[in-house]
C-alpha cells in the first residue's frame, strides 16, 4: 500500500510575531496545510520500469511462499479450478451467480439447443460486448471486465472463453496464497487461461504484478490470457485520483492499468433486450425482462434487490443478529479482508453493530438461529452469507453476498464508515496486502494509532517474506514514516525517512518517482522537526524534477508544492507561500474538484496565510468554505475539520469576534483531544493558541494555565530548542508581564 500524508503539525508560531501582538496565536495546521500525501510514499513498485532489477527478488518471494505450504501442488490443486475450458459445462463453477430453479414446463418450451441454460442458470443473453471481448480473447493478453455486483461480467466471461478458447487450460486460484503456485503452472502451458474473478482478491505484493502479468502474456510460441473481473467501486478506489482512498496501493493500481478494460453496465442496452426477448421462453428471462426498467438482468436474476431487502428488514422482522453478522462481514470486506472471513471474526464483531441498533432492546435470536437464517439460500439463488468450506470440510469461514457490498459502498458518508472495533479485528486475520489497505482506510478516518499499528504489520510480514531493501517493504517503511509525523516523533520519522532515501536512491536512481517521492517525505518530516529552511530545500529539489517526470498537474506534484508553501509562511515569507497555496489551490479544483479533502485542505492552507498577511475576513471566507465542505466529506469531528475549525477560529479572533473565536478553538481542541490525546503536538499547538485568545479575552488565570500546559508538553514532546517549544515560552512570559510577574517572566524567557 502506499501512502503520505499530510501529516506534521503546522504552521509554526512566529514567536516575534506573537511576542508583538499577543493576538491569536498562528493556526494549527497540519503539514502541506492538511493535503493528505498518502500517495507520496512511493507510487508503487513500477519493476518493469527498473529493468527487472526486482524481479529475483519477486521470485524469492514466491519461493517462500511455496515453503509455506507442505505441498503447494496439492494446496493449488485443492483450492482451484485446473480444467480444459470446454468441460467447464456449470459457469457457477466460475463464479456466476445462480439463479431461482428453472421452471419445468417454460425449460420445456425452449430450444432444444438452447446457449447456456441449466436448472440453476438461466440461457445466456449475449451482451453488446461480447464479439469484442471474444476477438480480444482471440488474440491474447489482459483483459479486464469492470462493473457493478451483478452486473453480469463473470458470465459474459464465462461464455466469452467458450466461444473463443475451448481448448485452452483453463486455471482459477482459490485465493492469493496459491496465485503464485496458479501463474508457476500457467507459465508452462502454451495455450492457457488465467481466470482472476473478483481481481481485488489477487493484487498485492504477493499477488498479481506487473512481472508475473508479462511473464505470461509476454513473448511468443504460446497464447496465454489474463482474464479478470473487477467491481466498479473497488476499480475506483485503486485508480481514481479524486477517490478519497485512491492511490493507497499504487502497483496494484498500475496493473489494472495494464489490461485492456471492457465496462459492463446493468441495465440491458434495447439491443441486448432485443436479444433477451428471443429466451423469453425461460420464465426467469421473462420475468427479468418485466422488471427490467427497474434492475438490470443478472441483479434481478440474482435476487439482488431482494435479498438486499431481506438484511435491511432482519433488524425488524425478528433477526436482529444475524442482520448483526452479516453487517459485520460487510465491513470486513470494506476494510480490505478480501478472502473468506472467519466465522469467529464476525461473531467477535457483531455485537458492536447489534448495540448501536438497540441491542437487548431488539430481542435478538440465539446465535446458531442467526447463523442459519443468514446462510439459508433465498429465491432458491444465493444466501446473504454463503459457507466457504476450507479442505477439511468444516465451514469455518464465509462469503458475504458482494451485492450487499457494493449496495453499502454505493452512498457513503461520514456516518456509514468501517467501525474502528472492525477495523482492528480484521487487522488479526489479514495479510500484508489486507494490512496495508487496513491502514490505508484508518489513516483516512484520523485513526493513527490503529494506522500505524496497521502499517507496522504489513512492514513486519513484508520484511519476513520478501527481504528488508524489496520496494514493497521500503514502501511500508515510508510508511511508518508517515506515521511517526502523525504521532509526533519527528526525530524518529527524519531518521527513518534519510534511511529510504538513501535505499531507493541507490537501486532506482535519483530521478526515481520513488526516490523523489521519498525525498518530499523527508521534506515533511524537517518541517515536523521545526527545521524549516532545510524543508524548503528538499521540498525545491524534489520540484526541480518531480513535474517533469509525472507532470504538473500531478497530485503528488501539487502535494509538494503545498508543503513548500507551508515551508515559506513558517518563515515569514507570507506573499510567496499566499502564491504558491493559491496556484495549488487553483490546479487541485481543477483535478480532483472543489469538495474533494485535499482541496479543501489547500484551501484552509491559504486561509493561514492570509491571516498572517492580515487579510482576516478573505481568511474566514476561505476557512468557512474548507470547514463545511471537510465537515461533510469526512464528519465533524475528524481531525482535518478540526484543524479547518482551529484555523476559522484564529481568523475570528483577528477580527475581534473574541466569544465566536473561543466558540470554535474549544470545539476543536476537545475533537483534537479526544482523537489523539493531550500530549500530541497538534493539541499543545491548540492549547497554545487558546491561552493567547484567553488573555484577549482577560481572563488571565486560565490563559496561563493553558500556556504552562503547552510548554510544558512541547518541552517534553519536541524538545526544549524547537521553534513551537520556544513560542510557548514567549507566549507564557508575555502573559506573566502584563500582569506585572516581570521576574517569573525572565525566568520563563
Amino acid at each position: 500500500m502506499t501512502l503520505w500524508s499530510r501529516a506534521w503539525t503546522g504552521p509554526r508560531v512566529v514567536a516575534a510575531a506573537v511576542a508583538t501582538t499577543l493576538s491569536v496565536a498562528a493556526p494549527a495546521v497540519l503539514a502541506a496545510a492538511g493535503v493528505r500525501l498518502w500517495w507520496l510514499l512511493g507510487s508503487g513498485v513500477v519493476v518493469a520500469a527498473v529493468g527487472g532489477v526486482f524481479a529475483p527478488a519477486f521470485a524469492d518471494s514466491y519461493r517462500r511462499a511455496r515453503e509455506r505450504s507442505e505441498n503447494s501442488g496439492l494446496a493449488l490443486a485443492r483450492d482451484s479450478v485446473l480444467r480444459k475450458v470446454r468441460e467447464i459445462t456449470n459457469p457457477a463453477e466460475l463464479g456466476v451467480h445462480p439463479s431461482r430453479h428453472a421452471d419445468p414446463q417454460g425449460a420445456a418450451a425452449g430450444p432444444a439447443d438452447a446457449p447456456g441454460g441449466s436448472d440453476r442458470v438461466p440461457p445466456y443473453v449475449p451482451r453488446d460486448i461480447h464479439d469484442r471481448l471474444v476477438e480480444l480473447l482471440a488474440a491474447g493478453g489482459f483483459l479486464l471486465l469492470v462493473g457493478e455486483s451483478t452486473a453480469g461480467k463473470t458470465r459474459a466471461a464465462y461464455e466469452a472463453i467458450r466461444a473463443a478458447l475451448a481448448d485452452h487450460t483453463l486455471i482459477a486460484p482459490g485465493g492469493r496464497s496459491v496465485l503464485p503456485d496458479a501463474i508457476e503452472r500457467a507459465a508452462q502451458l502454451p495455450r492457457c487461461v488465467l481466470w482472476l474473478d473478483n481481481a481485488e482478491r489477487f493484487l498485492g505484493s504477493d499477488g498479481l504484478t506487473l512481472t508475473n502479468v508479462a511473464r505470461l502474456i509476454g513473448g511468443e510460441g504460446h497464447h496465454r490470457v489474463v482474464l479478470a473481473t473487477i467491481r466498479s467501486a473497488e476499480m475506483a478506489r485503486y485508480t481514481d485520483s479524486a477517490h478519497p482512498d485512491a492511490a493507497d496501493a499504487a502497483e496494484a493500481r498500475q496493473v489494472l492499468e495494464q489490461a485492456t478494460q471492457l465496462r459492463l453496465r446493468r441495465p440491458l442496452t434495447s439491443a441486448e433486450r432485443e436479444r433477451a426477448q428471443t429466451r423469453a421462453w425461460d420464465q426467469r428471462i421473462a420475468d427479468a425482462l418485466d422488471h427490467a426498467d427497474e434492475y438490470g438482468l443478472a441483479e434481478y436474476l440474482a435476487a439482488g434487490p431482494e435479498l438486499l431487502n431481506d438484511w435491511e428488514n432482519a433488524w425488524e422482522a425478528g433477526h436482529p443478529r444475524a442482520a448483526a453478522l452479516i453487517a459485520a462481514a460487510v465491513d470486513c470486506r470494506r476494510a480490505g479482508l478480501t478472502r473468506p472471513l472467519p466465522r469467529t471474526l464476525l461473531e467477535s464483531l457483531h455485537e458492536g453493530y447489534l448495540a448501536r441498533q438497540g441491542g437487548e432492546g431488539l430481542g435478538p435470536e440465539p446465535l446458531e438461529e442467526a447463523w442459519a437464517w443468514a446462510t439459508r439460500p433465498r429465491r432458491a439463488t444465493t444466501a446473504l452469507i454463503r459457507p466457504s468450506t476450507i479442505p477439511d470440510g468444516e465451514p469455518r469461514a464465509v462469503e458475504v453476498f458482494d451485492y450487499l457490498v457494493d449496495a453499502t459502498q454505493q452512498d457513503m458518508t461520514p456516518d456509514s464508515r468501517v467501525p474502528e472495533q472492525t477495523l482492528a479485528g480484521a487487522l488479526t486475520v489479514g495479510d500484508a496486502t489486507e494490512a496495508g489497505q487496513i491502514g490505508t482506510i484508518a489513516y483516512g478516518y484520523g485513526l493513527y494509532e490503529l494506522a500505524t499499528q496497521a502499517f507496522e504489520r504489513a512492514r513486519e510480514m513484508n520484511i519476513a517474506d520478501l527481504g528488508l531493501e524489496h520496494p514493497e517493504t521500503l514502501t511500508d517503511r515510508s510508511n511508518r514514516v508517515v506515521m511517526l509525523g502523525e504521532l509526533g516523533r519527528f526525530e524518529e520519522a527524519e531518521a527513518e525517512a534519510r534511511a529510504v532515501l538513501e535505499l531507493r536512491t541507490r537501486t532506482l536512481g535519483p530521478e526515481h518517482p520513488d526516490s523523489l517521492h521519498s525525498r518530499a517525505i523527508l521534506a515533511g518530516a524537517l518541517y515536523g522537526r521545526g527545521d524549516y529552511a532545510q524543508a524548503e530545500a528538499e521540498a525545491r529539489a524534489t520540484l526541480e524534477t518531480l513535474p517533469r517526470v509525472l507532470g504538473p498537474d500531478d497530485v503528488r506534484v501539487l502535494t509538494t508544492r503545498s508543503l513548500l508553501a507551508a515551508t515559506l509562511r513558517e518563515q515569514g515569507r507570507f506573499e510567496e507561500s499566499q502564491a504558491t497555496y493559491t496556484d495549488v489551490l487553483q490546479a487541485r479544483t481543477r483535478v480532483q474538484g472543489a469538495g474533494h479533502p485535499d482541496t479543501l485542505g489547500s484551501r484552509y492552507g491559504l486561509g493561514a496565510t492570509l491571516q498572517f498577511l492580515g487579510r482576516y475576513q478573505e481568511a474566514e471566507a476561505e476557512l468557512r468554505v474548507a470547514l463545511e465542505g471537510l465537515a461533510r466529506a469526512l464528519g465533524p469531528e475528524h481531525l482535518r475539520t478540526t484543524v479547518a475549525r482551529n484555523l476559522l477560529a484564529s481568523a475570528l479572533g483577528g477580527l475581534g469576534r473574541l466569544q465566536e473565536a473561543q466558540t470554535e478553538m474549544r470545539a476543536a481542541l476537545g475533537a483534537q483531544t479526544r482523537l489523539m490525546g493531550p500530549e500530541h503536538p497538534s493539541v499543545l499547538h491548540s492549547r497554545n493558541n487558546l491561552a493567547v485568545l484567553l488573555r484577549r479575552l482577560e481572563r488571565y488565570e486560565e490563559a496561563e494555565a493553558e500556556a504552562r500546559t503547552a510548554l510544558e508538553g512541547r518541552t517534553r514532546i519536541l524538545g526544549p530548542d524547537h521553534p513551537e517549544t520556544a513560542s510557548s515560552r514567549e507566549i507564557l512570559a508575555s502573559l506573566l508581564r502584563h500582569q506585572g510577574r516581570h521576574d517569573e517572566a525572565d525566568h520563563v524567557g
